[in-house]
């Protein structure tokens, strides 16, 4: 099999020197928009170079696209365009209106495309959502959630980020459907600015809070700053009638207890989501490859995408007015 990445920055070089080691990729074909950058990231590891997207997609058999989020839409039309299946980073597109766009797109043609929420993969994730699946917890009354990043992304990063919701949280917004089985049914959520001026300046917050019940009456919150300087701290809290599980509680966790005589947690700390989801992002790279050949189901649709999206762009409406947001009112419901 031969796989492309179009996108040779941080998470393309390190989507390249996984998939070097996936069984079955006999070939590795990089490209970017700066030709230097591909070519670069493709002779440190003894890849191939492609010159642009056009001669990449004449030469593989799938793709991955870790471009910046702008490029991550025309990407996915040409590889559709070319029957190329597609590994792609969230977001799909920028816009509500696109993504929705896309998904219609991606079912007239036919073609897999797999979207990159790491978490699903993550063995603490996987293990809360067979918890919730087996009974083991009782029936579910809350979920709690939170996204911190350990230091903020520069300045120039928010105008295309999207927000603080839907860059970060739609994680979160994911993977509670992902563990939980059910949808978002409404959503209530509030931001801050405590930290650098950027944000205000940008339209965007540095730390925001959502209220979400779901479609069985179920409660969770899901929390989110970039600015934990404790580490970086990713968890999901799952609570039942019979019992209660936790996710990313482990030795790592950015937290430290008031409590006398406790020396949990005991570090260190991870500092960056590429170091807390490590596993997880080589597992989803595999899976897409055996999705590709024709092994498995697509573990993260586009379809999927979009509610995650639709979720975030809930919050984003809430904030913006100070009010409940019913799913009903947002566009591209399934």
């Amino acid at each position: 099999m031969r796989i492309g990445i179009a996108g040779a920055g941080r998470i393309g070089a390190f989507h390249a020197l996984t998939l070097g080691a996936v069984a079955g990729v006999e070939q590795v074909v990089v490209t970017d928009a700066v030709p230097g950058q591909a070519a670069l990231v493709a002779e440190e590891q003894g890849h191939q170079f492609s010159p642009d997207l056009d001669d990449l997609l004449g030469r593989v058999d799938a793709l991955v696209i870790a471009t910046s989020t702008s490029g991550h839409a025309p990407t996915l039309r040409a590889a559709l365009a070319a029957k190329v299946p597609v590994f792609c980073e969230k977001p799909v597109a920028a816009t509500l209106e696109e993504t929705i766009e896309l998904v219609q797109l991606v079912e007239e043609v036919g073609v897999p495309v797999q979207v990159g929420f790491q978490r699903r993969f993550d063995t603490g994730y996987r293990r809360a959502r067979t918890a919730v699946a087996d009974g083991e917890l009782g029936f579910v009354h809350s979920v709690r959630m939170n996204t911190h990043d350990q230091s903020p992304p520069p300045a120039a990063y928010l105008p295309t980020s999207g927000g603080l919701f839907r860059d970060c949280s739609v994680h979160d917004f994911d993977v509670l459907r992902f563990v939980t089985g059910r949808e978002v049914a409404s959503v209530f959520a509030v931001g801050a600015n405590k930290g650098a001026g950027f944000f205000t300046e940008s339209g965007d917050i540095d730390t925001g809070a959502a209220v979400l019940t779901l479609d069985d009456g179920t409660l969770a919150t899901a929390s989110a700053t970039r600015y934990n300087g404790g580490g970086h701290d990713v968890r999901m809290e799952v609570m039942g009638s019979k019992g209660t599980i936790g996710v990313g509680y482990d030795d790592s966790l950015a937290l430290h207890s008031a409590e006398t005589g406790v020396d949990y947690p005991r570090g260190p700390q991870k500092w960056s989501f590429m170091e807390r989801f490590l596993p997880a992002y080589r597992s989803e790279l595999a899976a897409f490859c055996d999705l590709v050949a024709g092994r498995t189901e697509n573990p993260c649709t586009v379809g999927d995408a979009l509610e995650a999206f639709r979720v975030a762009e809930a919050c984003e409406m809430s904030r913006a007015t100070g009010r409940p947001v019913a799913m009903e009112q947002i566009g591209g419901a399934v």
